[in-house]
């Protein structure tokens, strides 16, 4: 493996959050994002690694532009 490599794997990794700062981040609790996951209700990537749920900064972000609506409408 080269240090190029190395180093982006470090980058990928330091991008993951867990429930709590993913939470925090969506202004959630974390057991909302458990109900979430569970029910499917929402359509928000995570991973699992091992048996801890992580989530990528980036679809976090991407999850929450795709909400933003222009006007009140809810559909």
């Amino acid at each position: 493996m080269t240090s190029k490599n190395l180093c982006n794997l470090i980058a990928a990794g330091a991008d993951l959050l867990d429930e709590q700062a993913a939470a925090q981040l969506l202004t959630v609790a974390p057991g909302t994002l458990g109900v979430w996951r569970s029910t499917g209700r929402y359509n928000l990537p995570f991973l699992k690694v091992g048996r801890a749920v992580r989530y990528r900064r980036a679809d976090l972000l991407a999850w929450l532009e795709k909400r933003t609506r222009e006007t009140g409408a809810t559909a």
